[in-house]
Order: structure tokens, then C-alpha cells, then sequence
């Protein structure tokens, strides 16, 4: 018996609105954490050494003027009112939205190319990001301790560094458990920053001038050529942007947008204006305006708050990472990883151990490098309008080709902001040797690495089939031994994982050359990996019948979604076989590559897809295929 409960309107939109308001609480802890602690070092940056910017009364208030405004025209029209919009079925981030704009670029090959360059170097910028955010972040609250007692500043590095491997060694436990402790902190960081600012506004309300958006015109031209090293590092303020885009699969777009106008905005323009407020009445205070601004006896809490602070914005882009890694092996541009579930209700929180431990490396040598917030703040501003800039240009071919939008309002859209990041990236350019080049010296690597993995794989893949009989004409020759008696055949189930469906699969043939054996059903298995985040269970499996025992199996995966090839194979409906862990084999050809004279590509990016192959993740786990039911056949391919 089943019992139906009708809910009338105002207990639906109860529920509903309980669910946004969990929702935003969400979003304010993982989105909005990085972006959260830009206050820490951004005025601090701009009126440093480096920019030679005078602290007078005038460039105060033209500084906090266009850190508003930029706030206002990079993350509130750009990001919360356009980029938002171009989803990918709900998802986003750079990977998503290139899924998107390739969509409708097969009949155009140049410009799917092009798109795919952009947004793998696009993905690659995120990386860096995601190795400078928690060492600035956790750096910039740390050093807060200084200025509690100078004899502190000498334990600022090794707190830093403890700290941060602390925050990788959790990751394997998962971002479920501490998830709801996320959003309460990082609202009262938002409400602290907000009243710790009004406190100074309304000892100096002059800085509410800074809200007229001429000072900041005025403010910039007046820097002449040095504009580039003032907006560099007003840049800084919309570090984590990006972030509002990669989460929106998660949290959704109304919870994103309630958060930011309803407490995030509001807190950050706050505190900056009472920062401006603050070096206007102790031009002293420049020497960290942030820490500065609270009372000498809540310096200590401050310390903390901003600890966990930058501990949060730190795990928001450390998951990102985990996020792109799983969308870009699923699109073929990295090698297989195990990929492990942290949480049974939510299928966006992942865990790689591959990525964390890089990634730790990769963090501890950085912040030992720069040894300060300030000098990882010169690399930090180019990876960030990086991908801004990709994120921008990609928007405008989802309007433009996807959505069929007229040119002149794809351009019209777009081409502002495309304008404004490419000034914000030139200007952050102009650190380049002074830090600027590690984020993009890391980010060519890493294209270099995942180009290098999808070329290969491509040219693997023809090497290895191109001389592989078609599977219909060997089909037709088992059913001539069949009629004639020459092959016995065992009753049992065989799946023969395999890239190309149209050719026989290596497994198949050496198992016939070798074991002399066939099974009685075989399903030649291809997965495939398709351009969208999800695809719904009954439309995975696509099943074609070939004859004598034979079945052509395809199934399909979006690249936000973890295959599991038994599960989807129970919904595999063919007459009298049953799919079962014993009384079916999974049959896998694994291939050691080898390297050679006269490849398609050079021989050191040869010898690193060798290496990368060897190093890939075993396509059984990754499948979720019981090991107990695997039988793996090697060969050796050349390339």
C-alpha cells in the first residue's frame, strides 16, 4: 500500500525556501571564502612599495573607489548577472563551459582547436590559482601574528606550512564533515568585516566618496603609466571570482546570487571603505590597514577568525582542483586517477589523492619560495584574470554558437568585459618578473602535459585498431564455424571493454589465439565520455545486436559524472542473459606503450606519454569493475 501526501502551496514553499536558505548558507562558506579574505592584502598591495603610489587623501579614496567598483562591474554584472547564465545543464566552471562552446563546433575544426587551446590553458591558470590561494591566504592571516608581538614574525613560515599540510592531510576525510561548520564561520567573517568597517566609516565618513565612481576614473588616469601597477593590484579584490562559476553545479544559481547581494558584497565594500576610513585618519596604519583596523584587544580573535578563514577559502579551490581534474579526464585530457567518494549524498564531493599530495608539494615549495603574502601577491593576479578572460571569451561563443544569439548582442554582451579583463591581465602582466611567470610558467606545463596525453591517446588509439578486423566480418566468420562445428563455444557471459566499437577488440583476439576458447555471449563494451555534466540512467545504454552471440554495448557518461560500468550494465535488458559477478568476465587489454623513431610527435613528448601511460590509473577501478571478474591481456604498441 502507498500512502500520498498532498502539500498545499504555502507548506511546498516552506520546504522550498528552507532549501535555498541551506543552500545559501552553503554557498557563503565554499564559494565566497577565497574572495572573503581578499581584504587581508589587497589595500595593503596597493599602497606598497612596489606600486609607488602616494598615501594621500585623494589616492584613498580614488584606491577604495575602484576596488568598489571593480567589485561591482567584474563580480556582480560579469560573473552574478551574465557568466551565470551560460550553464551547462546546471554545471559550471571552465571545463563546462568549454563542453559547451565545442558543442557546436564539429563542422568548424580551426575554431573547435582554438576553443579547446583556451579552455585547457584555462584550466591549467586554475591549477595555479588553486597552488597560490592557500599560500597567500594562509601567509596573510598568519602574519597578523607580528603584529601581536614582533618576536612572533619568526614562527610566521613554520605555523604557515603546518597549517597548510594540516588542511591537505584532512582532505581524505572529506569536506562532508566539516561542510556545515563552513557557512556559520565565514558569515561571522562577512558580519565582522562589515562591522568592523562601519565602526571606522563613522569616524571618517568621508570615504563615502569613494562610492562616486569618478574618483576611481580619476584615480587611475591620474597614475599614468603606472595605472598598470595600481590596477594589478587592485585586481586582488575579485580574487576568487571565478569560483562563483566552478560552484554553481553545487549550490545553484539562486543561492549563489542571494548570498552575494544579500551579505557578501555588502561586508566586503564595508570593510574596505573603513579601511580607506582608518588610513585617512592614521596614514601609519598602511603598514597592514586590515589587522590594524580592529581594537589591540581583539587582534587575537581576529588573528583566529581570519585563520579559518583562509583555512575555508583554501579548501573551496583545493576541491575545485579535485572538480576540473575529474572533468578533464573525462574529456581525455589526463590520464586515469583514482577518484574516491567523500560524502553518500553528494556526488560533487571528491577526493584524488594523485592531485592532493601534487598539490601539497607544489603549495609548501611556493610559500617557501616567496617567503610573503606580498611577493606571492605579484604571481596571484595573472592567474586569476587568466581565466577570467578565457571564461569571458568562451561566454561570448556559447551566445554566439550555442545559443544562436545575433552577433551584435553576443558582442555587445561580452566585449566589455572582455576589454576590461584583458586591461586587468595586462596590468597584472606587468609583474611578470617579479612572480608573474610562475603562474604562467606552471600553466604552459601543464597544457604541454594534458595536450600531450589526448594527442597521444588519439594516435595509441589508430596504432592499435588499425589493423584490427571489423567486427561485423569476424562475426560473420564465427558464424561460419559455428554451422560447421569448428569452435566450441563455453556458457558463459564475456564483456570486452574496448575503445572503438566497430573493430574487434585486442582482449577478444587474444583470447581466442591464445586461451582457444569463445564464450557463448559476448558484449563488446565501449563507454564513452559526451560533452554534458550528466546523462539520465535510461538513456546510458545503447544496445545493437550483431548475431551469433554478439552484442555492440555503448555507454554513456556526462563529465561530471563517476562510471560505474556493473551498475549501469543491470539495466541491461538482452533475452536470456543475466549480468552477474560470477558468472561474467570482464576482459581488459592493457597497452605498454613504446616509444620509437618517426612518431607524430616528438620524441620527449613521446617519452612522456610513455611515462603518463604507465603512471594512468587501472581502467578496472576507475570503471568499478570487481577485480575478481577481470581477465587483462597486454600488448606492446608502438607510437
Amino acid at each position: 500500500m502507498h500512502t500520498y501526501i498532498q502539500l498545499d502551496n504555502s507548506q511546498a514553499q516552506n520546504i522550498q525556501s528552507k532549501s535555498v536558505a541551506a543552500l545559501t548558507l552553503g554557498a557563503i562558506g565554499v564559494v565566497y571564502g577565497d574572495i572573503g579574505t581578499s581584504p587581508l592584502y589587497t589595500v595593503k598591495e596597493i599602497f606598497g612599495a612596489s606600486t609607488g603610489i602616494a598615501l594621500t587623501q585623494a589616492n584613498i579614496i580614488g584606491a577604495i573607489s575602484a576596488i568598489f567598483w571593480v567589485l561591482m562591474l567584474v563580480v556582480t554584472l560579469k560573473y552574478v548577472v551574465l557568466v551565470l547564465r551560460a550553464d551547462n545543464r546546471g554545471e559550471g566552471g571552465v571545463m563546462a563551459l568549454l563542453a559547451l562552446a565545442i558543442s557546436t563546433a564539429s563542422a568548424a575544426p580551426m575554431r573547435k582547436k582554438i576553443l579547446l587551446g583556451l579552455g585547457v590553458f584555462g584550466a591549467a591558470l586554475f591549477y595555479g590559482d588553486s597552488i597560490l590561494t592557500p599560500a597567500i591566504s594562509v601567509l596573510s592571516a598568519v602574519e597578523g601574528l607580528e603584529l601581536i608581538t614582533p618576536g612572533l614574525s619568526s614562527f610566521i613560515m613554520p605555523i604557515s606550512i603546518a597549517i597548510l599540510i594540516a588542511l591537505f592531510m584532512f582532505q581524505k576525510f572529506g569536506t562532508d564533515m566539516v561542510g556545515k561548520f563552513f557557512g556559520p564561520i565565514i558569515v561571522v567573517w562577512f558580519v565582522t568585516l562589515g562591522a568592523v568597517g562601519i565602526s571606522h566609516i563613522l569616524q571618517n565618513p568621508e570615504i563615502l566618496q569613494a562610492l562616486n565612481p569618478l574618483y576611481a576614473f580619476n584615480f587611475l588616469a591620474d597614475r599614468g603609466a603606472g595605472v598598470f601597477l595600481a590596477v594589478g593590484a587592485v585586481v586582488l579584490a575579485i580574487t576568487g571570482a571565478e569560483a562563483l562559476y566552478a560552484d554553481m553545479g553545487h549550490f545553484g544559481k539562486p543561492a549563489i546570487r542571494i548570498a552575494w547581494t544579500g551579505l557578501v558584497l555588502p561586508g566586503l565594500a564595508l570593510n574596505y571603505l573603513g579601511q580607506g576610513a582608518l588610513l585617512l585618519s592614521t596614514p601609519a596604519a598602511v603598514s597592514n590597514p586590515f589587522y590594524l583596523s580592529f581594537p589591540q584587544e581583539l587582534l587575537i580573535p581576529a588573528v583566529i577568525l581570519a585563520t579559518l578563514a583562509t583555512i575555508i577559502a583554501s579548501q573551496a579551490v583545493i576541491s575545485g582542483a579535485y572538480s576540473i581534474t575529474r572533468q578533464a579526464i573525462q574529456l581525455g585530457f589526463l590520464p586515469r586517477m583514482q577518484i574516491l567518494h567523500t560524502s553518500a549524498s553528494e556526488s560533487g564531493q571528491i577526493y584524488i589523492p594523485a592531485i592532493n599530495w601534487l598539490l601539497l608539494i607544489a603549495v609548501v615549495i611556493t610559500t617557501i619560495a616567496f617567503q610573503n603574502s606580498s611577493a606571492i601577491a605579484a604571481a596571484y593576479g595573472i592567474a586569476v584574470t587568466g581565466t577570467m578572460l578565457i571564461t569571458t571569451i568562451l561566454t561570448f561563443f556559447v551566445l554566439r554558437h550555442s545559443w544562436k544569439y545575433p552577433l551584435w548582442l553576443a558582442l555587445g554582451a561580452t566585449s566589455t568585459f572582455i576589454l576590461l579583463d584583458l586591461m586587468l591581465l595586462a596590468s597584472c602582466s606587468v609583474k611578470f618578473f617579479k612572480g608573474g611567470w610562475f603562474p604562467v610558467a606552471l600553466g604552459i606545463g601543464l597544457v604541454v602535459i594534458m595536450w600531450t596525453w589526448k594527442q597521444g591517446r588519439e594516435i595509441l588509439l589508430q596504432n592499435i585498431h588499425e589493423n584490427d578486423p571489423k567486427l561485423e566480418d569476424f562475426v560473420r566468420m564465427i558464424a561460419r564455424d559455428n554451422s560447421s562445428g569448428q569452435r566450441a563455444r563455453i556458457q558463459r557471459t564475456a564483456i570486452f571493454l574496448c575503445a572503438n566499437q566497430d573493430t574487434v577488440p585486442q582482449a577478444l583476439m587474444h583470447n581466442i589465439k591464445h586461451n582457444q576458447v569463445l564464450h557463448q555471449n559476448n558484449l563488446i563494451l565501449t563507454v564513452a565520455f559526451l560533452d554534458v555534466p550528466t546523462v539520465e540512467s535510461e538513456q546510458r545504454l545503447h544496445i545493437k545486436e550483431i548475431g551469433s552471440g554478439f552484442w555492440q554495448v555503448k555507454c554513456d557518461y556526462g563529465f561530471m559524472e563517476t562510471p560505474n560500468v556493473p551498475e549501469a550494465l543491470e539495466g541491461c535488458k538482452i533475452d536470456n542473459i543475466t549480468i552477474d559477478p560470477f558468472s561474467t568476465s570482464y576482459f581488459v587489454s592493457r597497452e605498454t606503450v613504446i616509444s620509437g623513431p618517426g612518431g607524430k610527435m616528438a620524441k620527449w613528448r613521446d617519452n612522456l606519454f610513455a611515462v603518463m601511460s604507465r603512471n594512468a590509473g587501472s581502467v578496472v577501478s576507475y570503471f568499478n569493475i570487481p577485480s575478481n571478474s577481470v581477465i587483462e591481456l597486454g600488448s606492446r604498441v608502438h607510437i
